[in-house]
């Protein structure tokens, strides 16, 4: 097996990590203090096409692979998570399944203006009621004449107060569960009967915006469904393994951050009369948090591999957003431990990677529903 890059995914690698070193770090705990929409990076990853890597030139993307979106979404997640985030929904969760399940019109219209980076993407599924179980959800898509007629509150949006384009799933057929609900893609900008609503207060990420969308008696036009009706589920199942994959990176980055800050440190804080890095105790957080980062960006780019190859991922996706979460998390946890006071506070900012890390184990699907989509993989023999 190869495991070398090729020349051209280094040369992406080295191009997003100069950039991200000198263009982006530098604004994280400011962004992260004041919960300001980064716009002037996302403008400059427009330029360089991070916002729609693996969407095809034709259509406004960077004609790359998923392989070099992997390696660019770490790099950027390691400068700042928010900025992180905010590409991978622009690129998993609105370009891709526009690119995958839209016609050739519909990717003139609402993919070339995201993938350029012009616009900002959105990807509207989770509910007040429905999470983890989509099943449940309450959004409605009724036809009126040739266009359609929304109703309903999606919560947690990603991108959601800035978005200009959202994918949305809706039930068009009550009654029918998973069968029932179909996916649109919607220029909120010109939806009347469209509004934000909250805009959350959180944890971490915070340059990155997680809004509520409604809907009330909104009319999106025919062109807007996706495929056919009652095709949403299998859409929703597909673009969902796509977007752990970013997640996955993002989380990566975030453990990247967490140990190299943790490693600087532990060389140059002295006790005992010695850097605290020559002790056994420390030395031994630093080489788990290595271990478990080296082994979730392999787990990670499997699955990209197998995307790129048009190969089933879905397991490999799921263990790849599971572990590589889980992998960041220990990673700020320990961080923390290793600086001590100074990791607690502010001045330092490991306290952010712990907060950013946080929410790699629960969107895109929690780790407990990532362990049901192996086992039930596994059980099935794939």
């Amino acid at each position: 097996m190869d495991f070398q890059l090729t020349e051209e995914q280094k040369m992406v690698r080295d191009m997003v990590r100069r950039f991200a070193e000198t263009e982006v770090k530098p604004f994280a705990a400011e962004l992260d203090r004041t919960h300001r929409h980064p716009a002037e990076i996302l403008a400059q990853m427009a330029e360089m096409k991070l916002l729609g890597i693996a969407v095809p030139e034709e259509y406004g993307g960077g004609g790359m692979d998923n392989v070099s979106y992997v390696l660019s979404m770490i790099e950027i997640s390691r400068a700042c998570a928010s900025c992180g985030v905010i590409m991978s929904v622009n690129n998993s969760l609105y370009c891709f399944p526009v690119m995958a399940y839209g016609t050739h019109e519909q990717k003139q219209k609402y993919l070339e203006p995201v993938a350029s980076g012009r616009s900002l993407g959105c990807y509207g599924l989770t509910e007040a009621g429905a999470g983890s179980d989509p099943a449940n959800m309450r959004t409605t898509a009724v036809r009126d004449g040739d266009g359609w007629i929304l109703n309903g509150e999606k919560k947690f949006i990603t991108n959601g107060n800035v978005a200009d384009y959202c994918v949305l799933a809706a039930v068009t057929e009550k009654g029918k569960g998973y069968k029932g609900i179909s996916t649109f893609v919607v220029n909120l900008k010109e939806t009347k009967g469209f509004s934000v609503g909250v805009v959350e207060e959180k944890m971490g990420i915070n340059a990155s915006g997680t809004a509520e969308l409604i809907f009330e008696d909104a009319h999106a036009p025919a062109d807007a469904l996706l495929g056919q009706p009652g095709e949403g589920f299998r859409q929703m199942l597909t673009t969902l393994d796509g977007g752990r994959i970013g997640i996955a990176s993002q989380a990566i980055g975030i453990g990247r951050a967490a140990l190299e800050d943790a490693l600087a440190y532990a060389k140059e804080r002295e006790q005992f009369g010695k850097p605290i890095a020559e002790f056994q105790a420390i030395q031994w957080k630093l080489a788990d948090m290595a271990m478990e980062l080296d082994a979730a960006e392999l787990l990670t780019l499997r699955a990209a591999y197998l995307e790129d190859k048009h190969l089933p991922y879905e397991k490999e996706a799921a263990m790849a957003k599971c572990f590589a979460s889980d992998s960041a998390m220990r990673a700020a946890v320990e961080g923390v431990q290793v600086l001590g006071g100074y990791g607690y506070i502010r001045e330092y900012p490991m306290e952010r990677h712990m907060r950013d890390a946080k929410i790699t184990q629960i969107y895109e699907g929690t780790n407990e529903i990532m362990r049901l989509v192996i086992a039930r993989n596994l059980i099935k023999g794939k």
